[in-house]
């Protein structure tokens, strides 16, 4: 019973799991992994509000889902070097933009010209990039936006809602410093 329950309320950390192709891309390039979600500090949100780290990155990084609920909650991500940005409402969202940009935390002009100059840097170490996304996305039944609507959205939501969830080192009281700014 409780295997299903998981199943219903996280059905794209399921596909994950069970997609081979899909997990590799999301690991690398994408360096999000499922079995990394514990913080390497103490955090919470200002609000109040719930924070369940559920996935990490090879640097000490951390996704956090924000809230009660499902894969349908805000998701934050805090470096090791103590910035934080929301980077996504949900995690179709968040999968969407591992898939389209995995190279996004080296995208800081959030263009599409900075994007293909780095998505032809990895191409040259990853040949069949596209394709593996392609592969990727399919398994897990998503949309690959364009690359132009994905580094809006990103930057839409770390300076429009994301405001709203400032990440607070727990044993000094101090915020995180903004991962994405206006």
């Amino acid at each position: 019973m409780a295997a299903a329950t998981v199943c219903r309320m996280n059905p794209l950390i399921t596909a994950i799991r069970e997609h081979e192709a899909a997990a590799r891309f999301l690991a690398w390039p994408g360096d999000f992994d499922l079995d990394r979600g514990d913080h390497v500090e103490e955090v919470h949100l200002a609000s109040g509000a719930a924070l369940e780290g559920f996935a990490g990155d090879g640097a000490g990084g951390t996704y956090f889902f924000c809230g009660d609920g499902g894969e349908d909650r805000p998701v934050l991500y805090a470096d090791s070097e103590g910035r934080a940005a929301l980077v996504a409402i949900g995690l179709r969202e968040l999968l969407q933009l591992l898939l389209v940009v995995p190279w996004w935390r080296d995208c800081r002009a959030f263009t599409v010209q900075q994007s293909a100059e780095l998505e032809a840097a990895y191409t040259e170490d990853i040949p069949d990039l596209a394709v593996r996304r392609t592969r990727a996305a399919q398994a897990l039944d998503l949309e690959l936006p364009a690359t132009a609507d994905v580094m809006a959205r990103l930057r839409q939501i770390a300076t429009g809602a994301g405001e709203d969830y400032v990440l607070i080192f727990t044993p000094e009281g101090e915020p995180y410093e903004p991962l994405i700014k206006n």
